[in-house]
């Protein structure tokens, strides 16, 4: 199974979220799945990929040209996809993975998990979705959420199609229940 991981590129994240993206991508090669991610040879995005690597997983990454010396193309990649931009990049993610999880991360990963998620509800896909979240980095926007909810701007079910987990057990398990 190919599993996207959508995960921070900031050079400033603390380092449990360093460790949080090596450990993941160690588990989805442990497993025997493949990492699908932004290509990335820094920070969280980095790691992932050095985790499954580390274990023998393959990954195949996906990076807009304009980005190859921002984020550092990962060179070592066992796939490496260059695209003309991050639209390209995110319909290739999506189309080469069979799952999505999300780590903690800015505007960036917020706007693949965003995007993905709305794929899903309005049936574009029907690809399992988890946001990984460990240390609570996106406790305050599970709240803005809720209040979104309550607020009617969020319907029904909508919800329910992302698994909020706290351990990467937990988010592997949801998103290869297929």
């Amino acid at each position: 199974m190919k599993i996207a991981v959508y995960c921070a590129s900031s050079v400033a994240v603390a380092p449990e979220n360093l460790e949080l993206g090596f450990d993941l991508g160690a588990q989805i090669a442990k497993l025997g799945h493949e990492l699908v991610w932004g290509g990335g040879a820094i920070s969280v995005m980095g790691e992932v990929a050095k985790g499954a690597r580390h274990h023998g997983g393959k990954t195949i990454g996906v990076i807009p040209e304009r980005l190859m010396n921002i984020e550092f193309i990962d060179h070592d990649s066992t796939e490496l996809h260059v695209v003309s931009d991050m639209r390209a990049r995110k319909g290739m993610i999506e189309q080469l993975a069979d799952c999505f999880i999300a780590l903690p991360g800015g505007i960036g990963t917020l706007e693949e998990l965003f995007e993905i998620w709305v794929g899903r509800y309005l049936g574009f896909h029907l690809k399992p979705i988890a946001v990984l979240d460990p240390n609570s980095v996106y406790s305050t926007l599970r709240i803005a959420l809720d209040d979104l909810t309550d607020k009617n701007f969020m319907k029904p079910g909508q919800h329910e199609l992302v698994a909020w987990c706290s351990s990467i057990d937990e988010a592997l398990a949801h998103v290869t229940k297929i």
